[in-house]
């Protein structure tokens, strides 16, 4: 089916890919119906896009990413109203607040979205454990993980250096850092 959005244009979205809460997001329980939005940029946030209201999407991202201790742990109850035997079954996001400021970026570990990956039915939860931020400071994080990510493109390459009839040029060699191929290709946060 075909979905306007406001961020995204028209997007065509098959129905298997709909995920619905039975009793919406916190704030925004009128709306049950969204999917998932992979931009395609080297970010790794996604968005949240309701299939009801085409100006409400919210950037999410997979808490793991940033914060790899990070244990979403439920209650039977909550397992039982997302059909879930384990949260192996489900996919874990945080949504994310991203003010003009991007450094000050955060993310809601407080509340993940959990989506059982079977039924895709999803809740909004809000854990118990009361050592888990609402606004957890990620960015440094997230931009660490992504410039640790980035590929060093000189070391897969099999291209040879090209041949140079004056004996005086030398040949170019690539010899950039991590970090130096992160902000060229844009691979920045």
């Amino acid at each position: 089916m075909k979905l306007n959005t406001s961020r995204f244009g028209e997007l065509e979205v098959d129905k298997k890919d709909i995920i619905v809460f039975k009793e919406g997001l916190l704030g925004f329980e009128n709306l049950k119906k969204f999917f998932i939005v992979d931009p395609g940029d080297q970010t790794l946030i996604l968005w949240f896009q309701s299939a009801e209201d085409p100006a409400t999407a919210f950037p999410i991202i997979e808490p793991k990413i940033f914060k790899p201790e990070y244990i979403v742990k439920l209650l039977p109850a909550e397992l039982a109203s997302l059909d879930l035997e384990s949260i192996n079954d489900a996919s874990v996001y945080t949504i994310l607040t991203i003010p003009k400021v991007v450094t000050e970026m955060s993310a809601n570990l407080k509340a993940p979205i959990v989506i059982n990956n079977k039924t895709k039915i999803a809740r909004q939860i809000v854990l118990q454990d009361s050592k888990l931020e609402v606004r957890c400071q990620m960015y440094m994080e997230l931009k660490r993980y992504i410039v640790n990510y980035s590929s060093d493109d000189s070391t897969r390459t099999t291209a040879q250096a090209p041949k140079v009839a004056n004996s005086e040029t030398q040949p170019f060699e690539e010899n950039t850092s991590k970090e130096e191929n992160a902000n060229t290709t844009g691979k920045e946060a």
